[in-house]
Parts: C-alpha cells; structure tokens; sequence
C-alpha cells in the first residue's frame, strides 16, 4: 500500500496548471450513451474515477479511444449492447449512477447495482428513481441492484425534495430524448451542472434554466456526436490556494476559473491572503499572519463541502478560534481525529467544529478517511514542524491528479513511496 511523506516547513512559491473537473467529466462521459455517433472529449483528468468510468461504459459496448494527434478521449457508444453496471466495477464510485438515466433513455432498460464511494454520509439515490419512476419508467430494487424498464420516458414536472447534484444531471441526461418537456425543480446549481448543460446543448439538447434551480428540457428524438472541453476543477484550485495560504507562500494557478470560487475566495481573502485574478488564472500570495475563518458548507453558490476539510487544516494553525459547521454530509468530519493526531485543538458538537488556532502543528502518522479529508492532511503536514506519513492515500488518487506531483513542482518536500 503507498502513502505519502511531507516534510512540512516550506512555503509553496511557483505556478501550476489546474486539471480538468472530475466532477464534471463523469457525467459527461456517461452523455457519450445519449447517442450512437462519437463524442470526442478533452481537458479529461488522470484520475481512479475517470479510469474506472471509462471501464465501466466499455464493459458496456462504448468504444474508448485516444490518439496522440487528437486532445482527450473519443466515446462511441453504437454498439451500445450491455446495459449494465456491475457491483465490481461501481463499489468503489457513487458517480456510477449516472449511467441509469442515459441507458433508459436511450435503450429503454438498465440494471445498475447500487453505487459506493466515500464513507461521508448518506447520499440516497431515491431522488433519480423517483424523477425517473415520474418520467414512466418502472423500477425495483433486487438483490443491491436498480432494474429498470421502460417503452419510452415521457417529459414531466419533477420537484426534488432536496438538492441534489447527481440527480439532477441524471434526469437532466434522460430529459434530453423523452418525449415532451421536462421541467425540474429544486435543481442543484453547481457549475458542473452548467457543463454538463452545455455538452448536451453542443451534442443537440434543448435544455434552458441550467445554473438556476429551475430547469427546463425538450426532448428531442435523437442526439448527435460533438467535441467538447471539460472546465478545470474549482475544488482542486481552492486546495492549493489554501495550501499556500497555510504555508505562506506565492502561487500562480492556470487554467482555471476563478468566477467558481466566489465564496472559496473570499474566505482566503479573510485569512489574510492577497489574491488577484484573471479569465483563467488566480495569483495568491500570504504574506500576513494567518487569520482563523468560520464558515458553514452549503450547496452552490455557498461555501462547498468539498473545500471544509481543507479550510479544516487551515484553521488549525490560525490566529484566533473558528467555528465549522458541515450541513450536507453528516459523516465529513472524520479528518478532525487525525488533525488531533498532529497536536491539533478541535472540538466537535454534532455537526460542528470549533478549531482554536496554535502556533504550529507536528507531524504524525495519520491516515486518510476520505477524499477531501486526504487534501486536509496533506495540507497540515505541508505546515507541521516534522514528518508526517499519510496511509490511505488511494483515496487521493480518485479526486487529484498528480498531486504531490505539482506540489513538488511548487517546493514542497513530499514523496510518495510504497
């Protein structure tokens, strides 16, 4: 098994390029099922979860290719002839679900086993068989597998009873060829959400209102293939932004959008970091002593859940006592027992963490809980006094790519050994 070693004490200085989002090519790989010409897509990252997509829409008929001469990967799903995902292949990936609603819309049948992924709470999928069971289609649930049936999905009103990322892209991915309009409400707002909106839109989609909680899709009777750029990853942006935060240092990060990261960036600026901005690229740099920032996780446009362990660490060694409070995942402080580990001053009440700042954390061996709860503990042991050991790491490797990589590339003193 790999962990990682950081020799912690040294400010990050230099510039990086930012990796395309995981969390919007997922989805947009599985849109590849949406038609039987090739969708060509670029700006894919190097990541576990893109790898074992890809496996699974193979396993399924989709042809992947890649060419040197040619920017990202080509998907062709013609062949489409086995609409099916296995638990094997999706224990490891809650994203694997959205494959239910392209396969229903455009074959009319899916068996998908119930999707895995990171310990950090619940995350039901009965909003995307409710929209579905709304759109005609017949569910049951056998076994630990969604069956799924239907002639042909018809457009409907479908309000979600909470905001959900996944679901909305899934019944978004099936509104596309239903027959009729599909007006979903309560939808989640992410950027990812837009992505998606606009590579469907490119491949022929009808789809207005993406962004807004509002949704509105007609369904056409087919779509065409289209090349398409994945956008760079807000949340691996903010990770880096906070290490050099934490580590006091300067960093340029390119090919990314920092019209993403309004709340990420503000909290930054609060702690102290000077930070300027362009189309695609953020320049930060900490030359001040670090302030501690209380914040509170919610879903987009408001601060995201995937940036609270990171801010976690941060706060660990800032001036003052700040509070957390973690609203969408019940399970997303598990960091804070390993933050401990490292001399850290947490307290925990429910759902919430009070951190009081120190001077300094120490290294330890500690183990990664979780993806998020990985770039938290990278980033303590980038500012503890020592060396830190992180287990686990294989997490890291579904969300970063390359990570200790580009820290490297930025002075860090970190190592990945087996």
């Amino acid at each position: 098994m790999q962990k990682l070693l950081i020799q912690g004490g040294k400010p990050l200085h230099g510039e990086i390029l930012i990796s395309g989002a995981k969390n919007a090519a997922l989805p947009i790989l599985c849109a590849a099922l949406l038609t039987d010409e090739s969708l060509q897509i670029g700006n894919i990252p190097a990541l576990r979860d893109i790898e074992t997509m890809l496996a699974l829409l193979n396993q399924m008929g989709v042809s992947v290719t890649s060419d040197h001469n040619v920017p990202g990967i080509t998907l062709s799903a013609k062949q489409l002839n086995n609409p099916t995902a296995p638990y094997e292949m999706v224990k490891t990936m809650r994203a694997s679900i959205l494959v239910l609603g392209p396969l229903l819309a455009r074959v009319g049948q899916a068996r998908i086993s119930l999707p895995g992924g990171c310990a950090i709470g619940l995350r039901p999928v009965d909003q995307h068989i409710k929209g579905l069971q709304a759109m005609g289609a017949e569910i049951s649930i056998n076994h630990g597998y969604i069956n799924a049936t239907v002639k042909k999905l018809q457009g409907t009103r479908i309000v979600f009873d909470i905001v959900t990322v996944t679901g909305t892209e899934n019944l978004m991915m099936a509104a596309v060829l239903a027959e009729g309009t599909t007006i979903l409400e309560n939808a989640a707002r992410e950027p990812e959400i837009i992505d998606l909106a606009n590579c469907l839109a490119i491949m022929g989609a009808k789809i207005q209102g993406a962004g807004t909680d509002v949704i509105t899709i007609e369904g056409q009777s087919s779509l065409h293939g289209a090349k398409y750029s994945v956008m760079p990853d807000r949340i691996e942006t903010g990770t880096f932004l906070v290490a050099c935060t934490a580590t006091g240092g300067e960093i340029r990060l390119n090919n990314t959008n920092p019209h993403l990261l309004g709340a990420v960036i503000d909290k930054l600026a609060e702690a102290g970091a000077q930070i300027n901005v362009s189309q695609n690229h953020i320049h930060l740099t900490m030359n001040s002593r670090l302030q501690s920032v209380s914040l509170r996780t919610a879903p987009y446009p408001a601060f995201p859940t995937d940036m609270q362990a990171q801010f976690m660490a941060l706060n660990c060694i800032g001036n003052g006592t700040a509070i957390i409070t973690e609203t969408i995942f019940e399970n997303r402080l598990m960091h804070v027992q390993e933050l401990k580990r490292m001399n850290a001053d947490i307290e925990v009440e429910g759902n919430t963490a009070i951190i009081r700042g120190i001077p300094h954390l120490d290294g330890a061996h500690v183990m990664a809980t979780d993806l998020r709860a990985s770039a938290s503990l990278i980033i303590a042991g980038l500012v503890a006094h020592g060396r830190t050991t992180i287990d686990r790491i294989y997490h890291l490797d579904r969300g970063y790519e390359n990570i200790e990589q580009k820290l490297s590339m930025l002075g860090a003193n970190i190592q990945r050994i087996n």
